[in-house]
């Protein structure tokens, strides 16, 4: 990303992208305040790409995802690839290219090769307009559909479809093309299956709805006119024992998918099909935790499996799937509490960091870095009542109300928020004529990460004074709405979950810019702080369903950091020489993973674990669960401490996670620092440290340890 941190602050910038569709939270009627739902004054931003390029216009008038898994294809060219697993695919010159990609990897990152295996095209193209090859005419949770008008094709691309699907009219003349040379070519009697060996190992299987002849040269394969259904697979390792799987089930395609939150910690994923017979896709590794057998009409093929960075894809049978999480339950204080001896030294802190309070000493204009301001002054608040120390609390809430207010109504000096109507969400007036303002929130980047914050802040301030709470309702959860709607409707003001992935299970954070290796996101815990905000913010408005949602999210968010970011010791999932010298992944990549972040390189690994940390939250408690890996990532990350010009904010953060397992170490430690992170403070150090259970607890399995909601909620 080319936005670095505007100054050497203790404190990362966050980062880049995510995915799809449109309203705002259901409400309950009797709850809606007159101006309801509120948006920030409209603004035209001239950074902004045209959505008009590569959109239906029957898409246009509702509002666009931004960070979707298939962003790409909706930006400047629209020919960078984007990985629809199993496959990488790329749209250009209206053809379509598929790759089945093998991996590169060093101990510094992994990626996965863009190597051009098949090329599909019409013979004779219509009209080709090079400078829109494609149109995305729809999408949902898990597709998206690209017509290529001058050449009568239609691909449905599922994600997690073994086989790319394509409608092709017109009686249309086809030509497949390879980088590689077909070493063999053969057909079935019923002209309905073509097997297609290549120079480079590879097999791949090429089906149609109704005969088809095909003929070949050395690179390319072509066809008399055809209208029907083209499907084409990679036969996994060119093994055998795969083919007649694929044969069952290449009858039956999936045109579109949705994800539904169908109760609380539940997601079910229903796929749109045709043909005949059953419906094969493919899970990674976290579906296959989450997928629930008792609630699904599935059957898991154990042995059909494809590679992808994302650990093995694993053939499932069934068009709905029920992905259950464990409850998570979002509180507003630890999870363990307070012993009443440690409230005196906590205390002590509260007063200084309070007494350090002043809204108009605030010199950042930045809505990240004013968002961390704001949710840092909350925490005291809520560690001010847990250690039953109301004293302070008039204080904090008049500076959050100094910090917060501006922003809701406009008045803020150096910044604010508004709307656009291009594609449908909130910018900042930073951002309208710079892309790199404000870490690109201005082009969609990094929405969850700052409104994470602010929403933090207002749950707090309402939780304190309900009257302020009320009165600034409509604006917080237009706040909530820009990366937390739900809804489709094409009259909403918000696209559906702009940052979360609703099929890898976490948020991208990029934003509309192109990158060859997809979305990407860097700092899962900012993702998490983000959903466990939101829940928060409707425990203080009474809102059950905005809690569920948010609970939800934040509980996937933490799943899929645990399975990708956090890489521990003989895990098969990456490869060797990664896993080998790396605890956590620093930007993850929809087709990479980088040691290396942002604003840090590799070495700097006291800003990976921090960056995967901040802010200190109770809900850290249950992200960083597994003791054992906890303890061997602080060994992993203590000797980068050494190094001359380390951030005291860094080392509070390394600190922290040492607390878990070693208390008195990590208090001595912690006492010692001469400085915090711009969104941490020394009592909040100590009300981490001291709200560590004795018992030394592994892994967040069953929920128990970390949720009433099984014992109140059935």
């Amino acid at each position: 990303m080319p936005y670095k941190p505007p100054t050497p602050s203790p404190s990362p910038p966050p980062q880049s992208p995510s995915p799809p569709q449109t309203p705002t939270m259901p409400q309950h009627s009797h709850h809606r305040p007159p101006n309801f739902p509120f948006l920030f004054p409209k603004a035209q931003s001239t950074v902004l790409p045209d959505p008009s390029l590569f959109l239906s216009p029957s898409l246009l008038s509702s509002p666009l995802p931004t960070n979707s898994f298939f962003q790409n294809f909706t930006l400047k060219n629209g020919d960078q690839p984007e990985y629809i697993h199993p496959y990488l695919i790329k749209s250009s010159l209206s053809s379509l290219s598929v790759s089945y990609p093998s991996q590169s990897h060093n101990s510094s990152f992994i990626y996965q090769v863009f190597v051009v295996d098949l090329t599909i095209s019409a013979t004779n193209k219509t009209d080709p307009n090079p400078g829109k090859s494609h149109v995305i005419s729809s999408y949902s949770d898990l597709s998206v559909t690209l017509d290529m008008p001058s050449s009568n094709f239609r691909f449905f691309l599922v994600r997690g479809s073994p086989f790319l699907t394509c409608l092709i009219t017109g009686n249309t003349e086809i030509t497949i093309s390879t980088i590689h040379a077909i070493l063999s070519f053969s057909s079935s009697n019923s002209l309905t299956k073509y097997t297609v060996k290549l120079n480079n190992n590879q097999t791949w299987l090429i089906y149609s709805s109704s005969p088809i002849n095909l003929s070949h040269d050395l690179s390319s394969i072509t066809s008399e006119g055809f209208s029907g259904i083209i499907r084409i697979a990679v036969l996994p390792d060119s093994d055998p024992k795969y083919e007649a799987i694929l044969d069952r089930f290449s009858s039956c395609y999936p045109i579109s998918g949705d994800a539904s939150f169908t109760k609380p910690f539940c997601l079910e994923y229903r796929w749109e099909k045709k043909g005949w017979g059953d419906l094969l896709m493919l899970a990674h590794p976290l579906h296959l935790r989450l997928l629930s057998s008792k609630d699904s009409d599935v059957t898991v093929l154990d042995d059909f499996k494809y590679n992808s960075i994302d650990g093995e894809l694993v053939g499932v049978v069934g068009d709905s799937w029920v992905l259950k999480t464990d409850p998570v339950s979002v509180t507003w204080h630890s999870i363990k509490g307070i012993k009443e001896e440690s409230y005196g030294e906590i205390v002590d802190a509260l007063v200084k960091d309070v007494e350090g309070l002043d809204s108009s000493a605030i010199t950042t204009t930045s809505s990240y870095f004013y968002g961390k301001l704001i949710a840092r002054a909350a925490r005291l608040a809520l560690i001010a009542e847990e250690v039953n120390f109301l004293d302070v609390i008039p204080t904090i809430r008049k500076f959050l109300k100094e910090t917060i207010d501006p922003w809701l109504e406009g008045t803020f000096g150096g910044n604010g928020f508004l709307h656009d109507d291009k594609w449908g969400g909130i910018v900042t007036k930073q951002g309208l004529t710079d892309s790199g303002a404000d870490f690109g929130f201005g082009i969609y980047n990094d929405h969850h990460y700052h409104l994470g914050y602010f929403l933090y802040g207002i749950a707090v301030l309402a939780k304190v004074d309900p009257a302020w709470g009320r009165k600034y309702r409509s604006q917080a959860y237009s706040l909530m709405a820009d990366f937390m709607n739900l809804g489709r409707r094409s009259n909403s003001n918000y696209t559906r979950l702009r940052c979360f992935d609703l099929y890898k299970l976490h948020s991208w954070a990029g934003g509309l810019t192109e990158f060859a290796d997809g979305r990407n996101q860097e700092s899962t815990s900012e993702a998490v702080n983000a959903y466990y905000s939101a829940a928060l913010m409707g425990l203080a408005y009474g809102d059950t369903h905005l809690v569920a949602t948010g609970s939800m999210l934040a509980a996937l968010e933490i799943h899929a950091a645990q399975t990708w970011w956090h890489v521990k010791e003989g895990d098969k999932l990456y490869t060797e020489d990664f896993t080998g010298e790396n605890r956590l992944v620093g930007v993850l990549w929809a087709s990479k993973r980088d040691s290396g972040l942002w604003f840090a390189p590799p070495a700097w690994k006291e800003c990976r674990l921090g960056i995967q940390l901040l802010p200190l939250l109770p809900i850290s408690e249950v992200l960083f669960s597994d003791v054992g890996f906890v303890r061997k990532l602080v060994n992993w990350t203590l000797p980068a401490l050494g190094r001359e010009g380390v951030g005291e904010g860094w080392k509070g953060f390394v600190y922290a996670l040492e607390g878990i397992y070693d208390k008195e170490i990590a208090l001595e430690k912690i006492k010692n620092l001469n400085d915090h992170d711009d969104g941490n403070t020394l009592t909040n150090l100590l009300w981490w440290i001291h709200s560590r259970g004795d018992e030394e607890e592994v892994g967040w399995e069953g929920g128990g340890k970390f949720s009433w909601f099984g014992y109140y909620c059935h």
